[in-house]
């Protein structure tokens, strides 16, 4: 049996015996495939092998169109991409809205039979274990099939277990759904033996090793503990799950959940003791603006902050993936960007202030000046009205000389004096590309290279996606620890995360404590795919991701005596008037049923797998 290898022309062209004009002519390799006993029987076609597994990573979440926009992170500029189908509630099994390849039920599919042909093959090697080859890539391929079923497992629930690549003449293909239990044991059993296997090796870029599927393994029994996925509890919070027949699909049906909570735990500080991180172990908050730095070098790995990274997905600048675009995708139209996922009112509200106390709308010095004295990860995270950003085009830098954000309309003079209105260049009313405008008033800065080179769509950027990241464990164990009633430790890590960010310690206990954990989460991980799914398994989703998305309306005018042509931000110039109004529900009508817990199974997979079941709720 023969099978299409990507890529590797160049690899094996060299090694390629070209038949003389004899009866065996007709016997000659094809050019364009490589034999399976080929494959495996040689370390470098085997390990090219393994690393096409990794492709189903994407481009991890820098596509245009963000999870973040599915949660109360952002919401999507742009209509017709499926976006609003989820967050408006209205899919269905025959209309799934948008769903990134990153974790489409095909697409997993896909490559976790790749991941399964591997691990068959490397399992009986045909060649030496020379330097623990052989190990280093079966452990690698046990970890990609876990990460996908994780996946699958995050989205769907229970889902069936292939562990082997079927071929043809199959007595059938139709495999049932694993139960969440069944499936959380398959994830962490392959993670356990990756972490075995890759035990001291493989520290490249980019790469599985053992600190990576420990993380994983982190991560999945945080979920398995976590509300959504308690049958008790997910049946006495939603109506949709209680009359769900099948629970045991998507949550534990029985067991201790304390035990859950404690393998949680575990799990994180073996992760939290291996691993290090970057600037933990602080007893101090650092100064604000040393604060903005430390974050901005951990969100865009470097300075330091690459030590945060434990798997990520990279990008170089010669191969121009989309990947590298993020700037393009989010950033203002003032820019000649795109604006794709832009942030709402109410993550830009859950920022503290820098004394830690929350900001509020109703404190009046709060109200007229909202972006001032902000936990400095708001900085780093989000573009808002006058700040200030990188030079404009040289086209448009005589409307900007300073090179500040303007999401607001504002009053300037004319020639003759007289007072006339200039929409700010990066609105939805903007002389630039007004149609890529944000409507919330806001872009995202968190991920987008802070380079004045890097402006446009004519650039691209080498910022990695982080797959999982060093902090996560550390919250990972916080939350498994607070859930444990451990509140001392709990506080004592989750401090440490904002000394370094200059925000002061926590000191709450109770559920003031867990609020404040879950806040902590949701600005330390923003835009990293964390939200959507904390809010489903905490099972928070209907008062956070239901809820209709704003925006921030802002005015200035020129106080009495002064004068300017050209716009800039100057509140001695101007005062400026803050608005918080709710999005044009004929742009976005964002509501929340509970059918949204699981994303469905699509009625096609139903169609081709009869021992399928669908998920809760969905028609």
């Amino acid at each position: 049996m023969k099978r299409n290898i990507k890529h590797l022309v160049i690899l094996f062209a060299a090694s390629l015996t070209f038949a003389s004009c004899n009866s065996d002519f007709l016997n000659t390799e094809p050019l364009g495939e490589i034999s399976q006993s080929a494959v495996w029987s040689d370390p470098a076609l085997a390990e090219a092998f393994v690393t096409g597994t990794y492709q189903g990573f994407g481009n991890g979440g820098f596509d245009e169109q963000m999870l973040a926009s599915l949660s109360d992170e952002a919401m999507f500029t742009h209509p017709g991409r499926g976006i609003t189908t989820v967050t408006e509630a209205r899919v269905n099994s025959a209309d799934l809205g948008w769903v990134n390849n990153t974790y489409s039920w095909s697409n997993m599919y896909s490559y976790i039979r790749r991941t399964n042909i591997a691990i068959e093959n490397l399992s009986d090697p045909q060649f030496p274990n020379d330097g623990g080859i052989v190990d280093r890539l079966l452990g690698e391929a046990k970890f990609m099939r876990a990460y996908y079923y994780h996946q699958l497992a995050r989205y769907f629930g229970g889902v069936p277990l292939i562990d082997r690549p079927y071929g043809l003449g199959e007595d059938s293909y139709e495999e049932a759904r694993a139960t969440w239990e069944e499936t959380v044991n398959f994830i962490v059993a392959d993670l356990d033996e990756a972490a075995t296997l890759l035990d001291g090796k493989n520290m490249a870029k980019g790469r599985a090793n053992q600190l990576a599927a420990l993380a994983l393994k982190s991560r999945i029994l945080l979920y398995a503990a976590s509300d959504l996925h308690d049958g008790p509890t997910a049946k006495a919070n939603s109506a949709t799950l209680s009359g769900y027949t099948n629970l045991d699909l998507v949550a534990y049906s029985g067991g201790n959940r304390a035990e859950r909570w404690q393998k949680a735990q575990a799990a994180a500080m073996e992760v939290v003791q291996k691993g290090s991180g970057n600037l933990f172990g602080l007893s101090a908050p650092v100064t604000h603006e040393e604060g903005i730095t430390n974050y901005m070098n951990n969100s865009l790995a470097r300075n330091g902050g690459e030590k945060e990274l434990i798997m990520a997905r990279y990008f170089i600048n010669a191969k121009l993936e989309n990947g590298g675009r993020q700037g393009l995708f989010n950033g203002p139209n003032g820019y000649n960007n795109w604006a794709g996922n832009s942030p709402v009112q109410l993550l830009v509200d859950d920022y503290e202030m820098m004394d830690g106390t929350e900001f509020d709308w109703s404190n009046s010095a709060h109200a007229a000046a909202p972006y001032k004295n902000r936990d400095a990860r708001f900085y780093a995270s989000i573009l808002y009205d006058g700040a200030q950003w990188k030079p404009r085009s040289t086209a448009n830098k005589p409307k900007d000389p300073l090179g500040q954000i303007q999401a607001g309309t504002y009053e300037v003079t004319d020639g003759s004096g007289a007072k006339v209105t200039h929409f700010g260049l990066d609105t939805r009313n903007s002389s630039i590309e007004d149609w890529n405008g944000s409507y919330t008033g806001y872009y995202i800065r968190k991920f987008t290279d802070p380079n004045p080179a890097i402006v446009d769509q004519n650039t691209w950027q080498e910022v990695p996606w982080p797959l999982l990241r060093y902090t996560e464990a550390v919250l990972n164990y916080v939350e498994a620890s607070i859930e444990l009633g451990q509140e001392d430790i709990a506080r004592t890590y989750l401090n440490q995360i904002r000394f370094r960010v200059g925000q002061p310690a926590i000191t709450a206990t109770g559920n003031a404590l867990k609020e404040a954990y879950r806040n902590e989460r949701r600005i330390e991980m923003a835009y990293e795919e964390q939200r959507y799914h904390d809010a489903r398994r905490w099972m928070i989703a209907k008062e956070t991701l239901g809820r209709k998305a704003n925006i921030i309306n802002i005015t200035g005018t020129l106080k009495p005596g002064q004068t300017l042509s050209t716009y800039r931000y100057d509140p001695t110039v101007y005062n400026y008037v803050y608005k918080v109004l709710p999005i044009d529900p004929g742009k976005e009508n964002r509501t929340w049923l509970d059918k949204m817990y699981f994303v469905p199974i699509h009625r096609d997979e139903i169609n081709r797998n009869g021992n399928l079941i669908q998920n809760p709720g969905i028609e």
